[in-house]
C-alpha cells in the first residue's frame, strides 16, 4: 500500500511542476531531457549496489527497457506538440483514457476475472476522467488527430509493458534498476536531439532548465519505480492497481488545480470528481 500511495503522490507532484514551468520560462523539452538523466542517476546511485551479474545472461529485460526508454521520450515530446495543435483538453483526455484500455489488456493477459463491480468501476473511471479533463476551451482549427491516436495507444502500451516486465522479466534485475536504465535510454535519446537543436542554434542551454529537470527527475523516477512495486505489494489485481493510480492522479491534480492554481470549479468537474471517487470505491470493493 505504501508503494501505491507513494506512486500517486509523486505522480501528482509532477503535475505541479509542469504547471509551474511556464511561470518561470522553463524550456519544457530541455527540462524533460535532464529529468531523465536525473532519474537514471537517482536510480543507479540509490540501487546500483543491488546489481546482479546474472542480468547479463538473460537480456530480455534490456529489450523491454529500450522500448520503455523510447516510449518515455517520444510520448513526452508528442504530448507537447499535440497540446499546441489539438489543444490541452483533447491531449489530456487521450493520455488518461488509455488507462481503461491498458487495464483491460493487463487483465486479459493475466487471466483476471472481470466481475460486475470491476466493469462498473472502469466505466465510472472513464466517465470521471472525461468530465474532469474536458474543458470548453476553443481548440485549434488545425487538428492532427493522428497525434491523439498515437498518444492513446502509446500510453496504453507503456503501461502494459511496465506490467509485463514486473510479472515476467524482473528475475535478475530489480524494479529500481530497470526503471533507471529505461530513463537513461530516454535521456540519451533526448540529449542527442537537444544537442542537434543547440548546434543548429534553434535553442540555447540554460541553467534554470537543468535545475527544473533535476527537480522533475527525482519524483519521476519514484513514480515509475513505485508503480512497478505496487503491482506486487498491494495484493490487488494488476488492472485495479493501474486504474486506481490513474484515477487518483486525476482527482488530486484536479483538486490542486482548484486550490493552488485557481482553476474554475464547474458542475461538470464536480460530477467528474464524484464519479472518479465512486470508481475507486468500486474497484477497491471488486478485490
Amino acid at each position: 500500500m505504501i508503494a501505491l500511495i507513494g506512486c500517486i503522490l509523486f505522480s501528482s507532484f509532477i503535475f505541479i511542476l509542469f504547471k509551474l514551468f511556464p511561470k518561470f520560462g522553463i524550456n519544457t523539452f530541455q527540462a524533460i531531457v535532464f529529468n531523465y538523466v536525473t532519474a537514471f542517476l537517482c536510480g543507479f546511485i540509490l540501487y546500483g549496489h543491488t546489481w546482479n551479474e546474472k542480468a547479463w545472461t538473460d537480456t530480455n529485460w534490456l529489450i523491454a527497457a529500450l522500448i520503455c526508454g523510447v516510449l518515455f521520450i517520444s510520448l513526452f515530446v508528442l504530448m507537447g506538440k499535440s497540446s499546441q495543435v489539438n489543444g490541452v483538453a483533447r491531449t489530456s483526455v487521450s493520455v488518461k483514457m488509455s488507462m481503461a484500455v491498458s487495464a483491460i489488456c493487463i487483465g486479459i493477459s493475466v487471466s483476471e476475472t472481470f466481475t460486475l463491480w470491476k466493469i462498473l468501476g472502469i466505466c465510472a473511471a472513464i466517465v470521471g476522467v472525461l468530465l474532469v479533463s474536458l474543458d470548453r476551451e476553443k481548440d485549434s482549427e488545425n487538428k492532427s488527430i493522428w497525434m491523439l491516436f498515437i498518444l492513446f495507444f502509446g500510453s496504453g502500451l507503456l503501461d502494459f509493458v511496465l506490467n509485463f516486465v514486473q510479472n515476467h522479466l524482473l528475475t535478475h534485475v530489480s524494479a529500481a534498476l530497470f526503471s533507471a536504465i529505461g530513463f537513461g535510454i530516454a535521456g540519451c535519446i533526448g540529449m542527442f536531439i537537444m544537442t542537434i537543436s543547440i548546434v543548429k542554434q534553434e535553442s540555447t542551454l540554460e541553467l534554470k532548465n537543468i535545475l527544473a529537470g533535476v527537480c522533475l527527475g527525482i519524483p519521476n523516477f519514484f513514480s515509475i519505480y513505485l508503480l512497478i512495486e505496487a503491482y506486487s505489494s498491494t495484493g490487488w489485481s494488476d488492472s485495479t492497481v493501474l486504474a486506481i493510480v490513474n484515477i487518483s492522479i486525476v482527482v488530486i491534480s484536479a483538486i490542486l488545480g482548484f486550490l493552488a492554481f485557481k482553476e474554475k470549479l464547474t458542475a461538470q468537474k464536480v460530477f467528474g470528481l464524484l464519479s472518479a471517487l465512486i470508481a475507486i470505491g468500486l474497484l477497491y470493493y471488486a478485490n
